[in-house]
């Protein structure tokens, strides 16, 4: 290739059981609300990227969302939870808005009979939507999930940026290796997986894809912007935004009324510098994927893949003038 121009980032997926199709760029912002918002999502529409909207959303704001913009409805999710009334509260915005086409299913530990039963009670119940599952980490229970009527499996379970289960809990999976494990199993059978956390720069999101991830999912690299949720916050003339897991207290507290006594928080609050809006992100993100691609050969992104090899280093970057410096 010539010129990075000519990279081809959008994909087309035809999925495992509900025989849709999508096209786009498999880039989704993560389903938080500091994260998925309406806002975030129009822009991410903007460049045919996903956004999976956070389940605390009311069903007249979707009403209001859908009213004034029915083209970004082909790239978002409704999200929820496997709790008591999660379901009903999904069906009542499905039903308010029957554009949505995307239904993620999110808990942290998706290694439950609850949480699969659960799948195949939306699977039953809406069997012609795309539902996205997670999140779990290991190839047998992709391949459970997908055989239970999800179409695309969340993988990931504590590489977050503002996620403390491996703390708290010793639980986990390396990021890299779950996404190669899983895009394995979920391809055998026609499924697709998202690589769920772990990305801090472009690099990794090219990484993800290069393990196998159909989607790549993310929180902390797209918080922080006019877009995102969170409260803005003001310290000595400088603007912060509040970032934090949706299994922090913060969270907890802000929408159930605290932690319950019987569990830990599993979740982390942050403030993080003001970033403006997130066009510039968006920017920096696809132009890093256009650059691997160019790197290693692969003129469209579903190559990527196929041109990649993985090589354990001891480190990968040269810190040497880290500190008091800019990117440009």
């Amino acid at each position: 290739m010539n010129s990075k121009f000519q990279v081809d980032l959008l994909r087309s997926f035809i999925f495992r059981n509900s025989q849709k199709t999508y096209t786009g760029i498999p880039v989704i912002a993560a389903n938080m609300d500091t994260v998925g918002t309406f806002q975030m999502a129009k822009q991410m529409a903007k460049h045919l990227m996903f956004t999976t909207i956070h389940k605390h959303y009311s069903v007249d704001d979707w009403k209001e969302f859908a009213a004034a913009d029915k083209v970004t409805l082909e790239h978002v999710a409704a999200s929820s939870g496997i709790g008591a009334g999660d379901l009903e509260r999904l069906s009542a915005i499905l039903e308010a808005v029957p554009e949505i086409k995307f239904i993620c299913i999110d808990v942290a530990n998706g290694y439950s009979e609850h949480f699969v039963q659960f799948v195949r009670d939306v699977r039953k119940r809406y069997p012609e939507h795309t539902i996205m599952a997670g999140n779990v980490v290991t190839g047998e229970m992709v391949e459970e999930l997908l055989l239970s009527g999800a179409d695309i499996i969340k993988v990931g379970i504590g590489p977050g940026s503002v996620c403390t289960t491996r703390k708290k809990t010793g639980v986990g999976y390396p990021q890299l290796s779950a996404v190669i494990e899983c895009a394995d199993a979920a391809h055998g059978l026609g499924g697709h997986i998202i690589s769920d956390g772990g990305c801090t720069c472009p690099g990794d999101v090219s990484k993800a894809f290069g393990a196998g991830a159909d989607f790549v999912m993310l929180g902390g690299m797209l918080a922080g912007h006019t877009e995102s949720g969170g409260e803005t916050i003001e310290k000595n003339g400088k603007k912060y935004k509040l970032f934090y897991g949706m299994s922090s207290a913060t969270a907890m507290t802000k929408h159930a009324g605290g932690v319950a006594e019987y569990r830990a928080s599993e979740g982390k609050t942050v403030t993080i510098p003001f970033r403006g809006d997130v066009e510039d992100t968006i920017q920096d993100i696809l132009g890093g994927v256009r650059s691997t691609c160019t790197y290693v050969g692969a003129s469209k992104l579903k190559e990527l893949s196929r041109r990649t090899t993985f090589i354990r280093v001891t480190q990968q970057l040269n810190e040497v003038f880290t500190a008091n410096t800019t990117e440009n």
